[in-house]
């Protein structure tokens, strides 16, 4: 097989892989509180990651007063506040809708990036924008003999998956703020660490002593650790470095989709004509986005995995 077929290989298995973290969240939060969900899934990932450090032999990097700052606002914004507030929000509204949700993250980093570091939007941008907002109303409607909104509920849901792909965003962004630009594997290393520390003692105060915490929920974290989190790292940066930049962007509809037909397949969710239409505009607004990166020949953005 060509080396670029298994590139896109790894990149389609790799998005599939994230995609399903909508599914194991639903499973987990039946039963686990935020926080603490977030502390066993990086104290599961982290020693996989600092065994492929010493596979790999990589060097631990030396950082300064300001990127340890920067590590720690990433990992407490992309890696403890994406995830619980996914677990959060996935209680409250159906997986499909979540899913719908996540694919408007290339639009809320440019607004994010606008409005907090002054950057510049393209008119692609704002329209990516308008559409993104667009699809996010459409999913919050239900279809009948008139169209009405979600329940509350699944409206605050629907609201916090929004705030944790505006953490994701700040993540992303915030990565362009490190003065020592980091090697995938050891920023998510430490990425690992930090959200573990941060996780930990919100955890401690969720206690209860009297859980019941289902084997469904143990092995969905663990699969959360292990195949998004670190097989997914391996998978992604795997395929991106043998292609140009636009080509593996353009995977990441597949999350989305994936988040929508996992979310039928394995939770037997009804997928209602809203949450279609509202996966068209986010789809539209990808494309929108991504278009001009098909044109650069240089390979893809290195963003540490959370």
């Amino acid at each position: 097989m060509p080396s670029r077929w298994i590139a896109y290989l790894y990149l389609l298995l790799a998005m599939l892989g994230a995609g399903s973290t909508v599914v194991v969240s639903k499973l987990v939060s039946a039963s686990l509180p935020p926080f603490t969900a977030t502390a066993i899934r990086f104290g599961m990932a982290l020693p996989l990651f600092v065994l492929l450090m010493c596979w790999r032999r990589a060097d631990w990097p030396r950082l300064c007063r300001h990127d340890w700052l920067i590590l720690t606002m990433q990992a407490g914004a992309g890696s403890v506040g994406y995830t619980v507030l996914l677990l959060a929000g996935i209680r409250l509204t159906t997986a499909a809708s979540a899913g719908v949700m996540m694919g408007t993250l290339p639009a809320v980093s440019s607004l994010l990036a606008w409005l907090l570091f002054r950057e510049s939007m393209h008119w692609r941008q704002g329209l990516a924008l308008l559409l993104c907002s667009a699809g996010a109303l459409t999913v919050s409607l239900r279809s009948g003999a008139a169209l009405s909104f979600s329940t509350a509920g699944e409206l605050a849901g629907n609201g916090l998956i929004l705030l944790a792909v505006a953490c994701e965003a700040l993540f992303i962004l915030l990565n362009r703020r490190l003065h020592t630009p980091l090697p995938p594997l050891a920023l998510s290393c430490y990425l690992c660490a930090l959200g573990l520390l941060l996780a930990l003692p919100p955890a401690a105060l969720e206690w209860q002593g009297n859980w019941h915490v289902s084997a469904v929920a143990l092995l969905g974290l663990a699969y959360y650790a292990v195949v998004p989190t670190v097989v997914g790292f391996v998978l992604w940066y795997a395929g991106a470095a043998r292609v140009a930049a636009g080509e593996a962007a353009l995977f990441t509809a597949v999350l989305p989709v994936s988040a929508l037909l996992f979310a039928a397949a394995l939770l037997q969710e009804e997928i209602r004509l809203s949450q279609l239409a509202g996966m068209a505009c986010v789809l539209a607004a990808l494309l929108l986005q991504l278009l001009p990166a098909l044109h650069r020949p240089s390979s893809a953005e290195i963003v540490g995995e959370k």
